[in-house]
């Protein structure tokens, strides 16, 4: 296939239409396992001398033709596909680190990451560092002989605080770390950290390369041989594996991925400069916004600042709950890039298993709250938030 722009690339993938009787779009092999010629072809097959399928967890037609979509679209040598983000992240981490080992994490970072961050250290005492990632000397500040791993959000959830790609690359390269990154909240469409020499990517696929809010999956891209390692051990034997009928609803997503992403964005700035000027919001956080403080940054590796926006209200948590309940078409709900405009509160909701201390190091304080600007027309959008907020 000719070299395309990345729109067309994510509606042409690598289907063999004329395997597929002319198929326009890939079929749902929604099979478990897959019947061999002979005995002997069944055994080159699980020694991995011959090509071909076996058993669905090894691998599906469907779910390799969204991994083939994916690789291309982050521009890395292979992708994994996982039944939900934080299987990505586990199999990813689990497959760099082991017991003893080292991590240093952005500040801020997801949930549910934490979580699992938490979980490593007290079954396995993997340690991690909650750091800012600003300068070189904050990095050097908590490097450890035993640091393996460089984990970084950015945009982060959900204080948008943003990392340099060329800082982090620069110093893991010098002290021999892999980095690996959470590319979520921008989509491949709006920011590609492989090529900016991140290492590793994964997605919650849930999210904006879904699209529609009506599928759980997960992905991670990155070289070949270290992807392998994740499959023949992680993905395979703890078997978080992607069905075929959500690798199918996921390429239908990526066809229109640009196209909402641009919706989504050009929603979002209008969204973002009402609420900086609105009486009952104290700050908003977004990298589309002059005066964030890593505006510059946002400029300088994204294509767009993404459709993201956490905001503060006056009042604290009595307000920004008041707030929430007054909404009458913005849906309350976690997740995000779905088509309908989406608001959190991530102190009880998202991040509710930090300890509140390690929120307040965070900066995710009982007055913000996160929205998921969606498709709907701006005017709408704004309309119910600004009735919400002044209570009209």
């Amino acid at each position: 296939m000719m070299p395309v722009k990345k729109e067309t690339g994510y509606i042409h993938g690598h289907e063999d239409k004329e395997r597929h009787y002319g198929s326009l779009v890939p079929p749902i092999y929604q099979s478990s396992t897959f019947t061999f010629p002979d005995a002997e072809s069944g055994e080159a097959r699980f020694a991995g001398n011959e090509g071909g399928y076996m058993y669905s967890r090894l691998g599906n037609p469907t779910v390799r033709e969204f991994e083939e979509r994916m690789a291309k679209a982050e521009g890395g040598e292979k992708a994994l596909a996982f039944a939900s983000g934080m299987a990505a992240v586990s199999a990813v981490l689990t497959s760099l680190l082991k017991s003893g080992d080292h991590v240093l994490v952005s500040k801020g970072v997801y949930g549910c990451t934490f979580g699992l961050l938490s979980w490593l250290y007290d079954r396995f005492q993997v340690r991690a560092a909650y750091i800012s990632m600003e300068n070189e000397a904050d990095l050097e500040e908590h490097l450890q002989p035993t640091t393996k791993v460089i984990y970084v959000e950015t945009p982060i959830n959900p204080t948008m605080k943003m990392t340099d790609f060329s800082l982090i690359t620069k110093f893991a390269k010098e002290h021999n770390l892999t980095v690996v990154v959470d590319n979520t909240f921008a989509s491949p469409y709006l920011q590609r950290p492989l090529e900016r020499n991140a290492d590793v990517v994964v997605h919650s696929a849930t999210k904006y390369l879904g699209g529609h809010g009506d599928v759980i999956a997960g992905v991670a891209v990155g070289n070949f041989d270290f992807m392998e390692v994740v499959r023949k051990n992680a993905q395979k034997d703890m078997g978080g594996v992607l069905g075929s009928f959500e690798s199918w609803l996921l390429l239908r997503g990526m066809k229109t991925l640009a196209v909402r992403m641009d919706r989504h964005c050009s929603n979002a700035k209008v969204i973002a400069g009402k609420l900086k000027n609105h009486p009952q919001v104290e700050s908003i956080f977004f990298p589309g916004d002059p005066d964030f403080n890593q505006y510059y940054l946002a400029k300088k590796q994204m294509d767009q600042p993404g459709a993201m926006i956490s905001f503060t209200v006056k009042g604290g948590k009595e307000a920004a709950f008041n707030m929430m309940n007054r909404l009458k078409m913005i849906a309350i709900a976690v997740s995000l890039g779905d088509a309908e405009t989406l608001v959190q509160h991530p102190a009880s909701m998202t991040h509710a298993v930090i300890p509140e201390a390690e929120r307040e190091f965070m900066e995710i304080g009982d007055n913000m709250l996160r929205l998921s600007v969606g498709l709907e027309h701006h005017e709408d959008i704004w309309r119910d938030l600004e009735q919400a907020l002044t209570g009209e």
